[in-house]
């Protein structure tokens, strides 16, 4: 396998890099400090993988194989690269949907993950809910109906999603199972401490439109960046309200 280095490999590289951070737990310094091991030496998994192929999928149109784990992030990009479009494309494909949005909340991060995912009271932590209806539940798995309050044209969206949580590296992985306006919605959630012992709760999401919809791509970025972060400030202000409520100092992760 060829490692490609020039600029445009190179940023290609930078964004795979990007993805494996926001999706499968890389720790940025530790790829940094290796740019050359392989993803099972960063401390890649299979789920990890699994992952990072669905979001390439998505993201690029391209297809690697699960088991990619003895190459390295250059490698890899060199895959994505080899299945890029003609060079004699009449115009280029617009890149999907991306919003990334963090919070830093002044409480433990137990208490932070618990509050928020407990989806069966999500109508008592997010005011854009009207219900919840948990639907099937399999281990660390949950699937569930949500349904939100009428919208300004008095519209009432409601879909079906999956969530599953690893409390074991505090990251959630959830998707859209009735896509609704979208082809895809993939959603990832990460609670990292913070040095004061706070945390920070960072959510993204990663989705396409399909061609009918009434908004493309970029002007549904701006939505949910707004929406996501008017939601975010409200479930830190109630969060913070329930640690001081109980006394609970930050750090605490048991």
């Amino acid at each position: 396998m060829t490692v490609t280095r020039g600029p445009a490999g190179a940023a290609l590289a930078t964004e795979i890099t990007d993805i494996l951070v926001a999706h499968c737990g890389l720790d940025p310094d530790t790829a940094a400090r290796t740019p050359d091991a392989s993803l099972a030496e960063l401390g890649m998994d299979s789920l990890a993988l699994l992952e990072l192929q669905a979001v390439v999928a998505d993201r690029y149109g391209a297809r690697i194989p699960t088991e990619t784990g003895h190459l390295s992030i250059p490698a890899v990009a060199d895959l994505v690269a080899e299945q890029g479009e003609p060079p004699d494309s009449p115009e280029p494909v617009d890149p999907p949907g991306h919003t990334e949005n963090s919070i830093v909340i002044d409480a433990p991060r137990r208490l932070v993950w618990d509050l928020t995912n407990d989806v069966a009271n999500w109508t008592d932590l997010f005011t854009e809910y009207a219900s919840v209806d948990v639907l099937h539940r399999d281990g660390n798995t949950v699937r569930f109906r949500l349904t939100m309050h009428p919208d300004p044209d008095g519209t009432v969206w409601s879909w079906v999603s999956e969530r599953t949580a690893d409390p074991d590296t505090w990251q959630v992985h959830a998707h859209r199972v009735e896509t609704g306006p979208f082809e895809y919605m993939r959603l990832h959630w990460r609670y990292d401490t913070t040095p004061d012992g706070g945390t920070r709760m960072t959510w993204v999401q990663d989705f396409h439109l399909r061609p009918d919809a009434p908004v493309d791509d970029r002007g549904m970025e701006d939505r949910l960046n707004a929406g996501t972060r008017e939601q975010m400030a409200i479930i830190r202000d109630k969060v913070e309200l329930i640690a001081r409520q109980r006394g609970l100092e930050g750090d605490d992760d048991e």
